[in-house]
């Protein structure tokens, strides 16, 4: 249940991180969906009993960014940028895994 939860999200989180780092969607409707889907989380009847994925570790420490910097360090720190921009690709299956971004299950 939590790797399909986590298969499904990874596509929308792709969708709204992207189109917010490209300055085409509002950082507000963003913050909704990162919330949304920590509510959709903490509702799941089971809680996984295996390690995280890989994929999961980059999903979870990408929305962990993207909630934690402010809409103006998002946008204007390339380096973040850049590596937001590499989490992205890995999770759409067109990069390398980046080793130093590792995020916790909630």
């Amino acid at each position: 249940m939590a790797r399909t939860f986590i298969d499904e999200k990874t596509s929308q989180l792709i969708f709204y991180a992207s189109r917010f780092l490209r300055g085409q969607l509002p950082e507000a409707e963003l913050h909704l969906f990162i919330w949304d889907t920590l509510e959709e989380w903490a509702a799941l009847s089971e809680r996984p009993q295996s390690p995280p994925s890989y994929q999961e570790r980059v999903f979870w420490y990408l929305l962990y960014q993207l909630e934690y910097w402010p809409e103006q360090q998002l946008r204007a720190d390339r380096q973040l940028k850049r590596r937001l921009q590499l989490c992205l690709g890995y999770l759409a299956g067109k990069g390398r895994r980046p080793v130093d971004c590792v995020g916790l299950r909630p």
